[in-house]
């Protein structure tokens, strides 16, 4: 497939493996580069000194002995509650990263940086508004954030977030995340005016990804109905599996905390004091053996009904894609 996406990437097909949080990992990128797709991860991954260095020195290796089109970028979460940004930015520009998806904030340093050396930068988008300011920054694309993604979903269906970003922005090109899981779910992002699209839960049932079992056998054993919104781990609302610890500690924030959330003094601290809070706790549900689980994952896990290799996951897509495709032309 040739679009807008795997133009500007150089990559076969037209999708992204989503940057997860504590899930995406030096060999689910490798497989998704040598499969032919882009595959990105949060740079608050790697959070130790020395270790953002390292994994981007390895995957440029990669890259650079590729024999398929494939590439990698990185996830920043460019709020100025994020401690790290400004430093694995840095980090990033000086490797050379080859795309940037940007996240809950103002992405005008990143644009600025990355394209100082020729670099792509999508922009998480929910709504127009916020298009239109990525937009006159001068981002290369939008990840279309709709309902069912997993993490911060938005709260618009792709089917009319799509088109409208497309309608209002006609020369720049929208990707689709949230809730897609198949081929056939693919093709309907682009025949909608999507350039490509973003897959994130499909990709945490793989052999590759470092999680526990825990957590893998909940995305195949879970359904649309088992993804709840949680105020919780982030302070904005995301989208987590609605394990009994989740229903435990509840989906929204007291109103001290809500308080402390808006008051112009104490709102940065406070929100960066979740967010650490949240990122420990998303941890320790990562590892086998832990009750307190707290798993992110979106409703396409509806969809997904084994544990298997990234390569497989991306040929069957492929495959299904092109049946789908096969499908429609019949029908007319």
């Amino acid at each position: 497939m040739k679009t807008k996406l795997t133009e500007s990437l150089a990559i076969d097909f037209p999708m992204i493996m989503a940057p997860m949080f504590l899930v995406s990992n030096e060999p689910m990128l490798k497989a998704a580069m040598n499969c032919g797709i882009a595959g990105a991860f949060p740079t608050l991954n790697y959070r130790k000194e020395g270790e953002l260095e390292a994994v981007l020195d390895l995957l440029n290796e990669e890259k650079s002995k590729l024999k398929a089109k494939g590439t990698y970028g990185v996830n920043l979460i460019v709020q100025k509650t994020n401690p790290l940004y400004e430093k694995h930015l840095k980090i990033c520009v000086e490797k050379k990263v080859p795309f940037y998806i940007t996240s809950l904030g103002n992405p005008k340093q990143v644009i600025e940086q990355a394209h100082s050396y020729g670099a792509k930068v999508f922009c998480d988008v929910t709504n127009i508004v916020h298009a239109q300011k990525c937009f006159e920054l001068g981002c290369d694309g939008f990840i279309a954030v709709g309902q069912g993604a997993g993490g911060h979903a938005g709260p618009n269906p792709l089917q009319v977030l799509v088109p409208s970003l497309h309608q209002n922005f006609p020369n720049t090109m929208v990707i689709a995340a949230g809730g897609i899981a198949t081929g056939a779910g693919v093709l309907s992002m682009i025949a909608v005016g999507a350039a490509g699209v973003s897959v994130g839960t499909r990709f945490i049932a793989t052999i590759e990804a470092g999680v526990s079992n825990e957590y893998k056998n909940a995305i195949v054993t879970s359904e649309m109905n088992d993804i709840v919104l949680t105020e919780k781990i982030s302070g904005t609302p995301c989208t987590i599996i609605n394990t009994p610890f989740a229903k435990k500690i509840g989906y929204k924030q007291n109103w001290f905390e809500k308080l402390l959330s808006t008051n112009s003094t104490t709102k940065k601290y406070f929100k960066m004091w979740v967010q650490i809070s949240g990122m420990k706790k998303l941890e320790s549900s990562i590892h086998p053996g832990n009750y307190n689980t707290l798993w992110c994952a979106g409703q396409s896990v509806e969809l997904i009904e084994d544990i298997i290799s990234v390569k497989e996951i991306v040929e069957r897509i492929k495959k299904e894609t092109e049946e789908a495709y096969k499908n429609l032309e019949a029908a007319f």
